[in-house]
C-alpha cells in the first residue's frame, strides 16, 4: 500500500467517523480516541475521572512504543484507586502528554481536551468500527451505573 493510501481513510472509516457526533470513539473501559486522518489522540472520559477522584500520578507510553488494541498502555493513580489505561486501537505512539505527567490533576479539570494522554499512528482504521460512538457510550455508561 502506498504512503498516501495509508493516510487517506477508507470510505468505511469516513462513514464511521461521521457517526461519532463529537468525533470521539469510546471503549467500554472508558477511554476515548479522537481521530484526525490516521492519527488518534487518546484519553480517558470525564466519567472515568469522576470515578477515580483526584489523579495524583500517570504512567504513559513512550513515543515509538508499538501498542495493540486492548493492551495496557499505562496507568492512572488517584487518591481512591489505580487503574490501567487500555489502547483503543493498535499502532505506534507518536507522543505522550508530558505536561500531564508533570501536572496529573489537569486530567480531572480537562479530561477531553488538555488532559489527553498520548497520540498514536493508527495501524488499521478498521478497528474504529469496534468502538462505541458517543450515543452508544452514553447508553453503556447509564447501564453500568444502573447495575451498581
Amino acid at each position: 500500500m502506498s504512503f498516501l493510501a495509508r493516510l487517506v481513510p477508507t470510505a468505511s472509516a469516513r462513514t464511521a467517523l461521521r457517526f461519532a457526533s463529537s468525533g470521539r470513539f469510546y471503549t467500554k473501559k472508558h477511554e476515548w480516541i479522537l481521530v484526525d486522518k490516521t492519527v488518534g489522540t487518546v484519553g480517558i472520559t470525564d466519567f472515568a475521572t469522576e470515578q477515580l477522584g483526584d489523579v495524583v500520578f500517570l504512567e504513559l507510553p513512550e513515543a515509538g512504543t508499538e501498542i495493540e488494541k486492548g493492551d495496557s498502555t499505562g496507568a492512572v493513580e488517584s487518591v481512591k484507586a489505580a487503574s490501567d489505561i487500555y489502547a483503543p486501537v493498535s499502532g505506534t505512539v507518536l507522543e505522550k502528554n508530558t505536561k500531564l505527567e508533570e501536572e496529573p490533576g489537569m486530567i480531572n479539570k480537562s479530561p477531553l481536551e488538555k488532559g489527553w494522554l498520548y497520540k498514536v499512528q493508527i495501524k488499521s482504521v478498521e478497528e474504529l468500527k469496534e468502538l462505541l460512538n458517543e450515543d452508544q457510550y452514553n447508553t453503556f455508561k447509564e447501564e453500568e451505573e444502573a447495575a451498581h
